[in-house]
């Protein structure tokens, strides 16, 4: 019967289907397009998607009248200039692209106090429908690509995590892994994406540089570089998942203004010229940093001007103390023990001692200065650096070219809960330099 239906559907005169095409809205009219040659010929006409248009953008109560003047004037203009079939689809698809990047954008401009970021970097990503994509290039020229399913979002970055039934292929045949921003333009239209390249990895020179972390009884967790870590399998080489941590800053233009080539290119801002004040670029920080895993926060907190001594730069660091070994009222004590849980298709399991710090430091303009959103793993210390407490000591510590971050825990004895005695932000000279035009 089916089969019967669709070549009576055929056998319909144009006028007809064309009429039924007519009562579609945009989504289920882009969806039809897929069926077959003739819906896919039919599905493109101008008149159709013309009237779509109009609807959407021509007629809104709240236009502007110059604005409905110059709509009017450019469908009389395309109409003389007879366009090729799809173009009135596309320009449909433009428009909605242009508004909903408008929208974004205001919503852009609202800022969270407390960590100088935008407030609805979240519900963007969401009402935007924007995914992530993961590229897996192997050696042999074999590329694969793996949807980012898994994430959880947190009040400064997300995690996602991407995964196969079975299991990638082994890490030493990957090339490249190149991450993307996946928009889907239009309300569930299947197809209509645009992809922006956020990170793009050689796999060969980095699991050569990257560590491990972490392990549990099935996996080892491999760390990349910064913010990307690879579960393998213990005895073997073949991945098991991928995970990416994403700091809010920026992420929204990241994952949606780049090509599918090339990664957005963020905008250089530079600090305003001081010659007056002589520790300008020393002071006025304010440092906003979350310890989480992939379920909850163990403890997050904001500290405020932070600062540092001319006098005090040492091996090209600038030290900012957020919370000081010998200060008992800033011992700040953590919900639950640092883990970090993983899944995958088939399986699932918790590495200990390891979690997700996610940083943001403040210039005294507030503005980002500095960020980082990474898995870290956190190790037992032999010597005693506070003697407060009566507990195992521990470290966390991280570092990449723009600066440091020494975090010390201890295990209390009695309660068996951990307490972040010490926390110590070191930026780069250089960096701080060439941010504020300074020669320190």
């Amino acid at each position: 019967m089916s089969s019967k239906g669709g070549h009576a559907k055929e056998r319909l005169p144009a006028e007809i289907l064309m009429k039924i095409l007519s009562y579609l809205d945009a989504s289920a009219l882009f969806s039809i397009n897929h069926v077959n040659k003739l819906f896919r010929y039919l599905a493109n006409d101008n008149a159709l998607w013309s009237k779509i248009y109009m609807t959407a953008f021509g007629r809104n109560k709240k236009q502007k009248p110059h604005r409905m003047d110059e709509l009017q004037r450019k469908m009389a203009t395309v109409e003389m200039q007879e366009p090729s079939a799809g173009y009135w689809k596309w320009a449909y698809f433009k428009a909605v692209a242009t508004r909903d990047m408008a929208e974004w954008k205001r919503r852009l401009g609202f800022m969270d106090p407390y960590t100088g970021l935008p407030s609805q970097t979240e519900q963007v990503l969401r009402n935007l429908h924007v995914t992530w994509e993961l590229a897996v290039c192997e050696e042999s020229g074999r590329e694969d690509t793996l949807e980012l399913s898994w994430s959880r979002f947190f009040k400064t970055s997300v995690t996602v995590c991407g995964s196969r039934e079975g299991s990638l292929p082994s890490y030493r045949q990957i090339s490249t892994l190149q991450l993307h921003g996946v928009w889907r333009i239009g309300l569930n239209c299947p197809g209509l994406k645009k992809r922006s390249l956020m990170a793009k990895l050689d796999i060969q020179i980095q699991a050569k540089g990257g560590k491990v972390i972490g392990h549990d009884r099935l996996v080892e967790l491999r760390l990349l570089q910064p913010g990307v870590i690879i579960g393998v399998w213990k005895g073997q080489c073949s991945v098991a998942f991928v995970m990416f941590t994403l700091h809010f800053h920026r992420l929204v233009e990241r994952s949606l203004l780049g090509s599918p080539d090339s990664p957005y290119v963020e905008p250089i801002f530079k600090a305003p010229f001081d010659d007056i004040d002589p520790e300008y670029g020393l002071h006025g920080y304010q440092l906003h940093i979350v310890l989480h895993n992939t379920e909850y926060e163990f403890t997050s907190g904001s500290f405020s001007q932070l600062f540092c001594r001319k006098a005090h730069i040492c091996d090209g660091l600038i030290q900012l103390t957020a919370i000081s070994r010998t200060n008992l009222s800033q011992h700040t004590p953590l919900t639950g023990n640092i883990t970090l849980p993983w899944r995958c298709e088939a399986l699932q399991g918790t590495v200990e001692n390891c979690c997700i710090m996610t940083l943001t430091l403040l210039d005294e303009f507030r503005k980002p200065f500095w960020w980082t959103s990474t898995p870290v793993t956190m190790e037992r210390q032999s010597t005693t650096a506070c003697y407060d407490y009566d507990g195992e000591q521990y470290r966390i510590h991280y570092q990449d070219s723009d600066g440091q971050v020494n975090l010390e825990l201890v295990r209390t004895k009695e309660r068996k809960q951990l307490i972040l005695v010490s926390l110590v932000v070191y930026v780069a000279t250089h960096k701080v330099n060439k941010y504020f035009s300074r020669d320190y």
